[in-house]
């Protein structure tokens, strides 16, 4: 399977303690790169996510943002031991001291086990927060591979087109030859020049080595089934199909430099063409 590297998912979280939304989204990039945007009181949640991302994506800019709201019954609530706090103040009451045994409220307070503070349940909130995440992270990933399908669908395309112009110069090529021989012999029976037919020969063939493209068309046919067997293949895919793209250049250069007719020309530049289209593509893929 391919993926892009252009993709967005985004889910939200409803619970008894609150709401909150992932959002993940990423760009092109030479290597993989995570940033996040959490709340402080969520941070400890990024080497987890981090480890996560490194182990399903290979390139690209990828964002994360995570929004929290807790409900208003779930804030930190402060819970007095009454009880308790009694005990104290009938101790202190009972003391053989003379005058009256009054304790400040305060003090009352400070004494501990008093005051309960009674916390945020943060195991759940986070073992619910990465359930949710895990659920964003693979609609990130159906959208990676969905953008990806479209992109090797778009490149196969243009590997149509190139076939079909290398098809087209191929059998241009023989009459190409034979145009180019004539013009040559009638040129010097136009100047009256008569040459050992051997040397002529031999003259015509070294010519016709000059011009021949039958390798460069070779090879392009030969980038194309190797284009096609990496994109078959799937996976991080991206740089394997960029520097075939250097190859495809190459051959499209070479081709465009021994064109001796206006059809090759035509061509060599409708290759060019379809080379840069599919590696405008191939920048989005991972």
């Amino acid at each position: 399977m391919i993926y892009s590297m252009t993709a967005f998912a985004r889910r939200e979280l409803k619970a008894n303690w609150g709401s909150a939304v992932w959002e993940i989204r990423s760009v092109n990039q030479r290597y993989l790169e995570t940033f996040f945007r959490f709340p402080e009181a969520y941070r400890s949640l990024e080497p987890v996510l981090r480890e996560r991302f490194r182990k399903t994506l290979q390139r690209g800019k990828v964002e994360c943002q995570l929004r929290v709201m807790l409900a208003p019954n779930s804030e930190a609530k402060i819970n007095v031991n009454q009880a308790l706090a009694a005990q104290l103040i009938a101790a202190a009451e009972s003391l053989p001291i003379q005058g009256p045994a009054s304790l400040n409220r305060l003090e009352v307070l400070q004494w501990p086990g008093v005051v309960e503070a009674q916390e945020l349940d943060m195991d759940t909130v986070s073992k619910d927060l990465l359930a949710e995440f895990d659920l964003t992270l693979k609609d990130f990933l159906t959208a990676r591979a969905s953008e990806g399908a479209n992109m090797a669908e778009l490149i196969e395309q243009r590997l149509v087109g190139v076939v079909a112009e290398v098809e087209k110069v191929q059998a241009l090529m023989p009459d190409v030859l034979a145009w180019q021989q004539d013009k040559i012999r009638t040129k010097f029976t136009e100047a009256q020049i008569e040459l050992d037919s051997q040397r002529v020969e031999q003259e015509l063939v070294l010519l016709a080595q000059k011009l021949d493209v039958a390798e460069e068309l070779d090879r392009l046919g030969s980038h194309v089934s190797e284009t096609r067997a990496i994109l078959k293949k799937g996976g991080a895919i991206g740089r394997r199909l960029d520097f075939m793209m250097q190859e495809f250049n190459r051959e499209s250069n070479t081709l465009g430099s021994k064109s001796i007719n206006t059809e090759i020309t035509q061509s060599a530049v409708e290759l060019k063409v379809l080379i840069e289209q599919v590696r405008e593509q191939i920048q989005n893929i991972e």
